[in-house]
């Protein structure tokens, strides 16, 4: 059929525009584009009454009889900007987690590739054939702009910049015109990669170029992954290894023979804000063969983006470091994925598609062929019961480098300490005894607490009110700085009230305690001390969070009191005490996975002491010192721990003994939301009676969030596509109602 290229040509390739719904549409070839166009390319597609940008989904793709077909406008860009593997685990997670391709797409291509952002163009000029002598002493009287010119691109050895020859030198385009007729010099244009590799993380951590020397244990992982990597096999390996055991020196060793051999790595991080070491470490050490390393972070803006993932698929970069939306890099030759502490919650997206990271990991090696490698002191039971059962490779380091000892351990039962204490009652007398003693021996504590803010809550003692916010079903917490009550769901923010709201009482008071009490409190007791707090509201400024972390590590201050952004992946060989405030506060949530996460927090914020040549001191708060996770996490047993919560799991049917698929309805009508929910567990237990366990609908422990009432409903099932099978076909028909909005989660991780 006739095309914009003028001729025709029969060839067909399935194309998803970005704006075109959930699905394929079959396009005409142009003769000019049938030997290039490949997977993954961007294109240009008429769509309707407008031309839309998508991405090509296959190619060849089966001609359709007796159709004729509308032909792809324009081929946006050479490069592909999916890898053919990608495409595949698309349509995988769109099935899985029972969302829309489109909602995947937004998901893996970076908005800055999906709106058609174009590379910065440099105008680019060298010099061809330099002039004689005597010309050139001609053209240095007649016209010493072009002579200036000429001299100055006979020095360099490269091609050099039209713009800045222009602001350097002062030579105005019509010198440059006159060479470029006379054939004296040539103008090319290159693409200009604005922040591939140049970031903050290029200034971070300083570390030795040469690697360790690995121990015994370490070699064995290094040697099991390797032979997974010679067999071009899928396999996926569980490092568990303790904290300080050295898992980075394993990944790094991986990642340089996958390098050193032409592949290409992902390396997968909770939070890349927390990992400059990490960065510091690949890059050094990756420095000798020449291979450069993207961080993919949050803080990069559309145009670097699109710069640093046209780099990766352009093998301009081969290892790329980030959290998880990083797991769809268009790595050509991609070898090897790493999930460093997969264990971790972030790793699990919060909307629409909800997918975990690790999980996705594991599929895209799968699809590859290639070695993935997940690593935890305190593994997922999911993944520890896939690798007990020989479904993934489990390699083991239980002992720390250099056989350093495991911090000792103290558990404090806050119910005496109370009954002891005179005044304050945040720290116990043990730990304030300890943080007097580090500070005396100029070494370093780390205190830690889940609760930012001041005070928790302001209750009344004579009508009994805590005072909630307006649009959500929490209490407002207290933040002294500014003298505000705010709420940690909505951010909503008002002055702190020094009345009760509802009796008008000037009895109120602020109880419970978050890190800016305990800040006051350290004040109060070691007034000389030197302290960095570190939470969301003292670390909002950019790259403010690495720089408090370099100048703990320079020793400019004496403790670091901080929430769960200081318990993943920190190495600091000064710290010798860490302090865990309230041990018992992930206990307190309605959450099956409660144990679970408690004991992979105490051990995880454990694991910062004592990391160096000095031996270090865990001192734990608690009201429930007796609970398994405390306990379990003293004796740094977590296969004891594993064992004990993998059995109430088996007895109850939780995960990883089924899936969990968590089904959320909300809207600002309460009544009408559970009107939808009721009516909907019914039409499914009707259509499709035993395809799960359902349990609910239930209100969720947040009820309310932004002026929106939530129920859920759980449904355990033993497998995900044959559940969803069901489900997604009924909810399409059945739940219409605008005004209430339902969403799928596969594999849970939120229960509030």
């Amino acid at each position: 059929m006739p095309d914009l290229f003028g001729e025709t040509e029969p060839g067909v390739a399935e194309v998803v525009p970005f704006d075109g719904g959930a699905r394929a549409y079959s396009y005409s070839v142009p003769a000019a584009l049938k030997d290039t166009l490949q997977v993954g390319q961007l294109v240009r597609v008429p769509l309707g009454g407008r031309v839309s940008l998508g991405v090509v989904w296959k190619y060849p793709a089966e001609p359709l009889v007796g159709t004729k077909l509308r032909s792809i406008v324009v081929l946006e860009h050479e490069q592909p900007v999916m890898t053919p593997d990608c495409c595949k685990l698309a349509e995988w997670m769109a099935g899985y987690y029972g969302c829309g391709l489109n909602s995947v797409l937004e998901t893996v291509l970076p908005a800055a590739v999906r709106k058609g952002v174009r590379p910065v163009l440099r105008r680019m000029l060298s010099l061809i054939t330099p002039p004689e002598a005597e010309a050139l002493a001609k053209m240095r009287r007649k016209a010493p702009r072009q002579a200036q010119l000429i001299d100055f691109l006979s020095a360099q050895a490269e091609p050099a910049d039209r713009a800045k020859i222009a602001a350097d030198l002062g030579i105005g385009p019509s010198a440059v015109a006159a060479l470029i007729a006379a054939g004296m010099i040539k103008e090319v244009t290159s693409v200009q990669w604005r922040v591939a590799y140049d970031d903050p993380f290029s200034e971070g951590e300083t570390v030795a170029a040469a690697g360790h020397i690995l121990n015994p244990e370490q070699l064995a992982a290094v040697a099991s992954v390797t032979e997974t990597l010679d067999s071009k096999a899928f396999r996926a390996h569980l490092l568990h290894g303790v904290t300080g055991s050295g898992k980075t020196e394993v990944y790094v060793a991986l990642i340089r023979k996958v390098i050193a051999e032409g592949g290409s790595a992902i390396f997968l991080v909770p939070e890349v804000a927390l990992t400059p070491q990490t960065v510091g470490r690949l890059r050094s050490r990756l420095a000798d063969l020449g291979a450069k390393v993207v961080v993919w972070h949050s803080h990069l803006s559309a145009g670097e983006r699109f710069d640093a993932w046209m780099a990766m698929s352009l093998g301009q970069a081969r290892v790329v470091v980030g959290a998880r939306s990083a797991v769809f890099a268009p790595l050509p030759n991609l070898r090897l994925i790493v999930v460093d502490e997969e264990h971790e919650p972030s790793f699990k997206q919060g909307e629409t598609p909800m997918y975990h990271g690790r999980d996705v990991a594991v599929m895209r090696a799968s699809l590859l062929g290639a070695a993935c490698v997940l690593g935890s002191a305190t593994p997922s039971l999911e993944t520890w019961k896939n690798a007990t059962a020989d479904r993934y490779v489990l390699n083991t380091m239980p002992k720390r480098v250099d056989d350093r000892p495991m911090p000792a351990f103290r558990i404090i039962d806050m119910r005496r300490e109370i009954l002891h204490s005179k005044g304050q009652h945040i720290l116990s007398r043990e730990l304030v005894e300890g943080i007097r003693e580090r500070l005396q021996k100029r070494e370093q504590s780390i205190l830690f607490l889940n609760r930012r803010g001041h005070s928790r809550s302001l209750v009344c003692p004579d009508c009994g009110e805590a005072v909630q916010c307006a649009r959500c079903s929490v209490s407002l917490t207290l933040h002294r700085t500014n003298d505000t009550a705010r709420c940690h769901l909505c951010n909503h923010q008002e002055r702190a009230p020094v009345v009760c709201p509802q009796c008008r009482s000037p009895k109120v008071r602020w109880k419970g305690y978050g890190t800016q009490k305990v800040e006051e409190t350290i004040a109060q007791l070691f007034p000389r001390a030197k302290v960095a707090r570190i939470d969301a509201d003292t670390m909002g400024k950019k790259d403010l969070f690495r720089q408090v972390l370099s100048d703990f590590r320079a020793g400019k201050y004496d403790m670091l009191l901080g929430t769960q952004m200081i318990a993943k992946g920190l190495d600091f060989p000064r710290v010798t005490l860490v302090g865990i405030i309230d041990a018992d506060l992930s206990l307190q949530l309605p959450d099956f996975r409660a144990a679970e996460r408690t004991f992979q927090l105490l051990t995880q914020v454990a694991g910062r002491a004592g990391r160096g040549q000095l031996e270090g001191v865990v001192v734990v708060q608690s009201f429930q010192p007796a609970s398994d996770p405390i306990q379990f996490a003293k004796r740094m047993d977590f296969q004891g721990f594993a064992a004990a919560e993998l059995g109430k799991r088996s007895e109850f049917g939780y995960p990883p003994e089924r899936h969990l698929i968590r089904h959320i309805f909300r809207g600002r009508n309460a009544e009408k939301v559970h009107f939808v929910a009721e009516a909907w567990v019914k039409e499914l237990e009707r259509l499709h009676p035993g395809v799960a366990e359902i349990r609910g609908p239930a209100p969720c422990p947040f009820e309310k969030i932004q002026d929106q009432h939530r129920l859920h409903i759980w449904y355990l099932v033993s497998g995900v596509k044959t559940f969803l099978g069901a489900l997604l076909p009924l909810r399409a028909k059945f739940l219409r109602e605008e005004d209430v909005i339902d969403v799928i989660d596969v594999d849970a991780q939120d229960c509030a």
